[in-house]
């Protein structure tokens, strides 16, 4: 059975129209590239967008090689997104 998606609990991107005192979008995906796991759904505008509160999930993580990546979902409960490259801080290759 699979657990309920992880929850964003900290985005400190603030370029992204989807940061508003946290993440608003209804599900990020976790790509990059490499040896860098990163928030696909980050967009830069001059708009911002989402929901209404903070409240985001990862819908889906494209990081299969990450030791949290479970049928590429996100293992964990929460994760946290860095400033500037929105990557996932709770990436972890095992």
């Amino acid at each position: 059975m699979m657990n309920a998606p992880a929850t964003v609990t900290s985005c400190a991107t603030t370029a992204c129209a989807f940061n508003s005192d946290g993440c608003t979008a209804f599900a990020v995906t976790i790509g990059g590239n490499q040896d860098r796991a990163s928030c696909s759904t980050f967009i830069t505008l001059d708009a911002r967008g989402g929901l209404p509160v903070a409240g985001g999930k990862v819908g889906a993580c494209q990081r299969i090689e990450c030791t949290h990546n479970d049928d590429l979902m996100c293992g964990l409960e929460a994760i946290s997104v860095g400033a500037d490259t929105a990557d996932c801080l709770n990436y972890e290759i095992g």
